[in-house]
């Protein structure tokens, strides 16, 4: 189920009304529908359900993480974490607390973590395998876009807003697949109108994600090596690292399903 945004900017709303298309794309120009499972108006599937028509990208156990790390966890300040914090080959969660794990519970190194990295293995290999995605700038900064398989020319982008329009169907799912880095600047904000859910959005990272001071970010990320948050950073969402750590900073992150 959605868990509403912890942090409403009224800023977002005016960025909706004055984003633009697609790179490439005339003032028309609409997105194409990326979905095999009910048609819409028959009813919204959980996002867990979702995943097993083939729609959206499986998760598996690592679904109930809002933070999963392979090397270490590592926080400083009062950051909320709201479902399982987990750790796996690594032993290190540092700074919990001050920082806090509500609705979930925090495994280091225990069997729980090392299924969850097998399953975002898995998970991570599912969107990167997705076939014909569309070309988008390497700054999606200002866009709108719609449910769909994307992909960015090397690493990607967020400067001020982008929002994702998922068309008024509740099973609308957002596949965003980077090579290297995702970064988002600050202060800089995801979107999510007409029934995107951040459960349904993923964006796999071939290298780090850093989401810098005071960005608000919806979706998972699923990244090969590490994700660093920077001060006041919201996560409507989870950040899961394969083979690297976790950095927190006084942040919000919250587990956005199933």
């Amino acid at each position: 189920m959605y868990k509403p945004r912890i942090l409403f900017r009224a800023r977002q709303v005016a960025a909706v009304l004055a984003a633009v298309s697609l790179t490439g794309c005339s003032a028309n120009c609409t997105t194409p529908s990326f979905r095999s499972g009910p048609p819409p108006g028959s009813g919204a599937l959980s996002c867990a359900q979702n995943a097993k028509v083939g729609v959206g990208v499986p998760l598996g156990t690592a679904s109930t993480f809002a933070v999963l790390a392979a090397s270490t966890v590592t926080n400083s300040g009062l950051t909320v974490v709201t479902g399982d914090l987990g750790l796996s080959p690594g032993l290190s969660v540092v700074g919990f607390p001050p920082g806090v794990v509500n609705g979930g519970t925090i495994h280091a190194g225990d069997p729980v973590a090392a299924q969850a990295q097998l399953d975002l293995t898995k998970a991570y290999n599912n969107a990167a395998g997705r076939v014909n995605p569309i070309a988008i700038p390497a700054d999606i900064g200002s866009k709108v876009i719609g449910p769909g398989v994307y992909r960015a020319p090397v690493s990607l982008q967020i400067t001020g807003n982008v929002t994702l329009d998922g068309k008024n169907d509740p099973n609308s799912v957002f596949i965003f697949q980077v090579s290297s880095t995702l970064t988002t600047a600050v202060n800089s904000t995801v979107t999510l109108i007409n029934q995107a859910s951040a459960c349904n959005i993923f964006w796999q990272v071939g290298s780090s994600a850093t989401l810098n001071t005071g960005s608000s970010f919806d979706g998972i990320i699923l990244a090969q090596a590490s994700i660093s948050l920077g001060t006041g950073a919201v996560v409507n969402g989870s950040v899961l690292a394969r083979t690297g750590a976790v950095t927190l900073l006084t942040n919000t992150v919250t587990n956005a399903g199933p």
